[in-house]
């Protein structure tokens, strides 16, 4: 009787494990055969993208002549709608050959970025400024401000531009965006969607591991054959 009881029991357990864990182990499956069946670098946006052209510069004035007062910890140089800047210590732009000072890039010049970036086919819808990206937003962690160029079409392209610097940031389009949603139910992180050691995550993967052995352990106790096998041998 004491066999028969445990053996109820772990059935019992086994099923209500694979009731409760079920729904995920379906978004598991779903998103990973996602990820397998995609194209990263289209996923990336590369198609949408097509490489800089390099430009060169002249009568550059030299960073320390910039400001007397100013401590140069980094600089780096900016091209922005044709013109050279410096970005210095990640919070200043100067205009390289004037040495003025930039508060920050006009929309005509993000359009301007956009175009150097983006494939020559896609239309501009709209731009728009962003000062705050939220944990789930498709721009998080990323430099804000930042101008946002929306492009025509069912993809809902979206290109961004850090208005500080002038630098382009990124481009969203609808199949990244299954792609972070699908990414978010994988990982279990349902607040930044990046992290891979939630306490969420291991719980259920330890819970997953658990309805598998026992599952085995059914198998092994419930099967005909291993009792077949059992008394023959005795």
């Amino acid at each position: 009787m004491g066999k028969i009881r445990a053996r109820k029991q772990l059935r019992k357990a086994h099923r209500y494990l694979g009731l409760f864990i079920g729904i995920q182990f379906i978004l598991w499956t779903v998103s990973g055969l996602y990820f397998s069946w995609t194209d990263i670098d289209e996923i990336h946006g590369d198609h949408l993208r097509k490489p800089a052209a390099p430009v060169a510069f002249e009568n550059l004035v030299s960073p320390t002549a910039l400001d007397s007062t100013l401590t140069i910890r980094s600089v780096a140089l900016r091209e922005i709608n044709e013109t050279p800047y410096y970005w210095v210590n990640d919070n200043l732009l100067y205009n390289a050959q004037t040495g003025e000072q930039k508060e920050e890039i006009t929309e005509e010049e993000a359009l301007s970025i956009a175009s150097k970036h983006m494939a020559d086919h896609l239309e501009v819808a709209g731009v728009t400024r962003i000062t705050s990206a939220g944990k789930h937003h498709e721009y998080r962690e990323r430099l804000l401000p930042a101008y946002v160029v929306r492009y025509k079409g069912d993809d809902a392209i979206k290109a961004y531009i850090s208005t500080n610097d002038g630098t382009f940031q990124t481009v969203r389009h609808r199949d990244w965006r299954w792609f972070d949603f699908l990414w978010m139910t994988h990982t279990m992180d349902y607040e930044s969607r990046d992290d891979i050691n939630n306490w969420l995550l291991r719980a259920f993967s330890v819970l997953g591991l658990i309805t598998v052995l026992s599952g085995f352990v059914l198998w092994y106790i419930s099967s005909p054959t291993l009792r077949k096998l059992k008394k023959k041998r005795k």
